[in-house]
């Protein structure tokens, strides 16, 4: 999976398709990552949430595991354009499924519209890979479409999901062609779900996930 071909043109996409749709889902619970000090940011995309957290929290220091380079690009003009500090993010450019995590450095992890890219047997790997990476109290916010359970609602879900589903499939060899809940994979790795809100009917979940206290 690779953004290349779309970076340049993701945030205008983003707009005819969402609107302010998936920003309101990222910033959602941007207030809770204010006490936050080391944060990993996997699959960012052009850096709508990145620039956010810098304004928000003065002390975070961040790093982006991104696997496109061009994506990076956009990241780094929108840090510039905006006159935020760079000095506080470290750009990775890898596949997150062979990242090496350092063992429980981070205490905020967000993957934002990056789960719903992958199918069951990925997700099996690549939650508990980042999770190793986290530190014991830890805070995982994740926004991503879902489908809701039932009514009008589900079926437009589907109408809209399975063509954009195939779009990214042509376009970046996108692995999934359909969405799988996180949920398992999450408390798996040993995360539990604080609060879930629900954005435009339900198509839009954001999350707040904290390591379990054991």
């Amino acid at each position: 999976m690779n953004f290349d071909r779309l970076a340049a043109h993701y945030d205008w996409m983003e707009t005819l398709f969402a609107g302010g749709l998936m920003q309101r889902g990222r910033t959602t619970f941007l207030p809770r990552t204010r006490h936050c000090r080391r944060a990993l940011l996997v699959g960012e995309g052009t850096g709508k949430f990145l620039t956010e957290l810098l304004r928000a929290n003065p002390q975070i220091q961040i790093t982006c595991l991104e696997h496109s380079r061009g994506m990076i690009e956009q990241m780094r003009w929108r840090l510039s354009a905006k006159k935020l500090d760079r000095d506080r993010v470290e750009f990775q450019q890898m596949d997150a499924l062979h990242w090496s995590p350092p063992p429980e450095k981070f205490d905020l992890v967000v993957t934002n519209f990056f789960l719903d890219c992958f199918h069951a047997e990925e997700l099996q790997r690549l939650v508990p890979l980042l999770a190793r990476a986290t530190t014991t109290e830890a805070i995982w916010l994740l926004t991503d479409f879902r489908e809701p359970e039932r009514g009008w609602q589900r079926w437009l879900a589907r109408i809209l999901l399975t063509p954009l589903y195939a779009f990214f499939k042509v376009t970046t060899s996108l692995s999934a062609s359909r969405l799988t809940p996180p949920d398992g994979f999450l408390a798996g790795a040993g995360f539990n779900l604080v609060e879930r809100r629900l954005v435009s009917f339900g198509f839009v979940h954001a999350d707040l996930w904290q390591r379990k206290i054991s």
